[in-house]
């Protein structure tokens, strides 16, 4: 029988070429609403899934011959976990083919609010040549980086600041074991997170969405920081609490934030942050680079792939599924 993989939306060509060269029939949607994916779920082997539609139990009912959700980045917050694992559903990610676009944007950011690129610019246009001499700008050699997360992008951005710009680094994740504590020894120090916060001249943020991450950055976190400390956000939107930034940026309790991701996107068209000039904001984009979007949507065929080849795909969210009858005789991955 020939497989079958839906495309709730669109994917790159190189991606669906890597599909039909294996042999698979791809089918997409003509649009990602439920009410569009769900009859063609009833057929489909795989799903190479974007963030346009939540897989939840109920589309899963309609899908009885789903071997596989592929995710084409590295969230999951778009797919019901627990159901796809009782439905004996192997669900995979994307984790680390992003981490370069990703480092790469949340840089920018801070190089941008350092000096203060968006306000140079606006003034140069409005033949105001003689801010220059203010000063506004400022250096980030010297300065510490905050990192709140110390996975593949947070650490990869430490190894760049410090290197690039000498940065002493300090960083909270309760979840880290001490063998990475040990590798980056006299190059981060793990701190309490109270020190982080009152610590940093820059904080970035590199968490998952969860019940313990919702508002992590609030009003009490936003009080305790340097009044030239500057927020880059590049994970969630939910993390921050969206309502004590703002009160923080208009009352210059902080300096500037860069944010990627927002508690609601797109953001509002009335949305207080839109008012502010000490703030810049992207469209959710960190990892949205041609060649990032290709390498993730490649990397998802081939997981797609791994599991109709009977092979074990990278960063599986539910191993316990492989525990299953139905998936013991899969091989070791590529």
């Amino acid at each position: 029988m020939v497989k079958k993989v839906l495309l709730p939306q669109p994917i790159e060509p190189e991606a669906i070429e890597t599909l039909e060269q294996a042999g698979v029939d791809v089918v997409t949607a003509k649009d990602p609403s439920p009410e569009t994916v769900r009859p063609l779920l009833e057929d489909v082997q795989g799903i190479v899934l974007r963030t346009g539609i939540t897989i939840t139990r109920e589309l899963l009912g309609s899908a009885d011959q789903l071997q596989v959700i592929s995710r084409t980045g590295g969230g999951l917050d778009n797919v019901d976990i627990e159901a796809a694992t009782e439905q004996e559903v192997i669900v995979t990610s994307n984790l680390g083919i992003n981490t370069s676009s990703v480092v790469e944007h949340a840089l920018a950011l801070m190089l941008s609010l350092s000096k203060q690129l968006p306000l140079m610019d606006r003034a140069v246009r409005q033949d105001d040549f003689r801010i220059r001499y203010k000063n506004l700008p400022r250096d980030l050699r010297g300065k510490t980086l905050g990192l709140l997360g110390f996975g593949r992008i947070g650490s990869d951005l430490a190894r760049s600041c410090r290197q690039m710009f000498d940065m002493q680094v300090i960083s909270y994740d309760p979840f880290i074991p001490e063998s990475i504590r040990e590798q980056y020894k006299g190059i981060v120090e793990f701190v309490e997170r109270e020190a982080l916060f009152a610590g940093c001249d820059v904080l970035s943020i590199h968490v998952p969405l969860t019940d313990d991450t919702h508002h992590a950055v609030g009003e009490k976190e936003l009080e305790s920081m340097k009044p030239e400390a500057i927020i880059i956000n590049t994970s969630r939107g939910p993390v921050i609490d969206q309502t004590a930034l703002y009160n923080a940026l208009n009352n210059r309790k902080i300096a500037g934030a860069g944010l990627d991701v927002f508690e609601k996107e797109p953001i509002p068209s009335d949305d207080p942050l839109l008012t502010l000039d000490n703030i810049i904001m992207t469209p959710h984009t960190a990892a949205l680079t041609w060649e990032c979007v290709v390498r993730m949507a490649v990397a998802a065929a081939d997981c797609v792939l791994d599991v109709f080849n009977g092979k074990v795909p990278p960063n599986i969210a539910n191993p316990q599924v492989l525990e299953l009858d139905k998936w013991r005789g899969l091989s070791p991955t590529r």
